[in-house]
């Protein structure tokens, strides 16, 4: 028989003391509330680290853009919730050829993964405009992308080209809800010509339709974190929209508007973010 030295009792812990564990019902609740509260610092560690991403990513998500032909708003109010920050991105920029760009989309899914996909998909948008391609034509090559690069990710999009010179508005669109137009103070949406979400099929078929703008026209395209919530459906939430679209007067309350169809819809969503892109055109010979 081989001895051990140290006699025959139990061999101590090698990682130290054992860990105290509580046993009266206050110090429970002590320590469920210590844990709380290192939960919620994480996320608010975690909802800062994606809000400065998005930041870094997007252009500045307020505030009036004014283009040489038009004036341009833009709000981004993020979810509620830290784990629903989302996919949601907007474009606004004169092309070389004189043209506005206007786009608007959200990538499925929320945290950073969405928007790193969002961040690949809009940084392609924007390098695609220089070939001067259609709006349709750049979203094919955007499915095309979506489906060899963006594994299990969809996404819906506008894509829109404002032309100053025709005042035309020519747009696509693959699966995303309709901008609105509003003239002489009445809103309606606009009718959507034929596109399926990216990354839904290959080779799908994508129509353009065009309308034509006039001064002080007003086109607000969004994201579908304005309208859908759980505690209202979809229709109800368009119809919102529309009567509160119909109160911003002019390219001059594009700010003030925006902010007042914000509070008419509820303000901040808990469960998505939400994205919107007010153009108000100018007339050029005032």
């Amino acid at each position: 028989m081989i001895a051990v030295a140290g006699g025959a009792g139990p061999c101590p812990p090698l990682t130290g003391e054992r860990p105290v564990v509580p046993t009266t019902t206050a110090e429970i609740v002590d320590r469920l509330r210590t844990q709380l509260l290192e939960v919620r610092e994480q996320a608010a560690e975690d909802r800062t680290v994606t809000l400065a991403l998005r930041d870094a990513i997007l252009p500045e998500p307020g505030g009036s853009i004014d283009l040489p032909h038009a004036r341009v708003a833009v709000r981004y109010v993020p979810a509620e919730k830290a784990a629903s920050l989302g996919g949601d991105w907007y474009e606004a920029a004169q092309l070389p050829d004189g043209r506005m760009l206007l786009a608007i989309g959200d990538v499925s899914g929320h945290g950073l993964p969405a928007i790193a996909q969002m961040a690949q998909l809009r940084h392609a948008l924007v390098g695609l405009t220089m070939t001067g391609e259609s709006p349709d034509r750049l979203l094919a090559w955007l499915n095309e992308l979506v489906l060899s690069r963006l594994d299990e990710t969809t996404a819906t999009v506008i894509i829109g080209r404002f032309d100053p010179a025709t005042r035309v508005f020519t747009w696509a669109q693959a699966g995303h809800l309709s901008p609105i137009l509003v003239r002489d103070g009445v809103a309606r949406q606009l009718q959507p010509p034929q596109g399926v979400v990216l990354g839904a099929a290959p080779g799908p078929r994508y129509n353009v339709a065009e309308i034509p703008l006039r001064p002080d026209d007003l086109l607000l395209m969004f994201t579908d974190g304005l309208v859908e919530r759980r505690s209202r459906d979809i229709d109800e939430g368009l119809a919102l929209t529309l009567g509160a679209a119909e109160t911003i007067t002019g390219h001059d309350d594009l700010d003030p508007g925006l902010d007042r169809l914000l509070d008419a819809l509820g303000g901040p969503n808990p469960e998505d973010d939400t994205c919107l892109l007010a153009v108000g055109v100018l007339d050029d010979r005032r």
